[in-house]
Formats: structure tokens, C-alpha cells, sequence
């Protein structure tokens, strides 16, 4: 199938559609628009024993859940119509960069030298996948939202705090690029 779904969308057009979603979301159902929350909908769904923050009306936010089904739904939907695997464009500087920590395989959606079951279980797969899945969900938690949240909706409600966790992400992104992924990757 050729068209609109031959290749990956610029950003110019996929950044407003998706920055529409807030506005949208807040004028038709004053909701929020935020991705992270939903984990703890599932949490507090299979809790065996109510946990105090997990004790609320759950069915006043199954729009959420709903919300990430069709995310799922949407990017199924946008492989199954793409005909062939889309590339993702990286920028020269970027795969020079990263040829020099020794990641090479740029065939996939992520780099194969890094995101792979077998890369799990060395200390750098370990380091980068669960430990710093971890420190994201962490984070997520105690910045009180995702990055998508803070930026997304924050930024376009002028909230302080997401102002400054955005800062913080990306603080934190600059620092595990120049910093530690030199370190995990000699």
C-alpha cells in the first residue's frame, strides 16, 4: 500500500497530531493527558490486598486504559499497513558516535547491540535494560508523571514542576550519554 503509510511521518506532522491530544482531551472530557498512570490502573487492578495508594475508583479512569489499548491497537494497526520494515533515520554524527562505543547494529527499530534477550544477560545488557528500566520507573513515580505527561501536558498547562522534571530528563539523558554510556560500553 503506498501513501501515507510508505514511511515514517516527519515531525512537523506527527508532533501537532499527537500535541493536539491535550487540548482535545481537556476540552471534550477535562482529562489529562498522561501515559505512566496507566501502570498503576494495573497494579491497583491485580493488588491482592488494597495498598493505600492503590485505593481508588478505578472505573473513573479506564479511559486511560482504553486510551493505551488503542495506542497498542494504532501502532499494530500502522505495521500491518506499512509495506516492509520502516527505517529510522539516524543522523550520521549519532551512528559515528555510537560506532565508537562499539554499537553497530542499526537494522532494527533500536540498536541490536544492546536491545536483545541475549544482551540481558551481560552486565551491560543488565545495567542498561533492568536497572535502568528501573531507575525510569522510579523516576517516573517520583516526578509524579512520564516524560510524555510532563512535556506534553505540562509544559502546555505552564506547570512549574513539569518545567523542571522536563529539565531533569533531559539532564539526566545528556549525562547518561556523555557519561555513563562511555563507561558501560569501554
Amino acid at each position: 500500500m503506498n501513501g501515507i503509510f510508505s514511511t515514517s511521518w516527519p515531525w512537523y506532522i506527527a508532533g501537532p497530531l499527537i500535541g493536539l491530544m491535550v487540548p482535545a482531551l481537556l476540552l471534550f472530557d477535562n482529562k489529562q493527558f498522561g501515559i505512566s498512570s496507566t501502570l498503576r490502573d494495573f497494579c491497583a487492578f491485580v493488588s491482592p490486598k488494597p495498598l493505600e495508594y492503590f485505593n481508588y475508583n478505578l472505573r473513573e479512569q479506564i479511559w486511560r486504559n482504553i486510551l493505551v489499548i488503542g495506542l497498542v491497537l494504532g501502532g499494530a494497526i500502522a505495521v500491518w499497513l506499512t509495506p516492509g520494515q520502516i527505517k529510522t533515520h539516524i543522523s550520521a554524527q549519532t551512528i559515528m558516535d555510537l560506532q565508537k562505543l562499539r554499537i553497530k547494529d542499526f537494522s532494527g527499530l533500536v540498536p541490536n547491540d544492546i536491545f536483545t534477550w541475549r544482551s540481558l544477560l551481560t552486565v551491560k545488557g543488565f545495567l542498561i535494560i533492568i536497572l535502568g528500566g528501573f531507575m525510569i520507573g522510579f523516576g517516573t513515580r517520583w516526578a509524579d508523571g512520564c516524560t510524555s505527561g510532563h512535556a506534553i501536558t505540562g509544559l502546555s498547562l505552564f506547570s512549574t514542576a513539569s518545567f523542571l522534571a522536563v529539565i531533569g530528563f533531559f539532564a539526566g539523558g545528556l549525562i547518561a550519554t556523555h557519561f555513563i554510556f562511555p563507561l558501560i560500553f569501554r
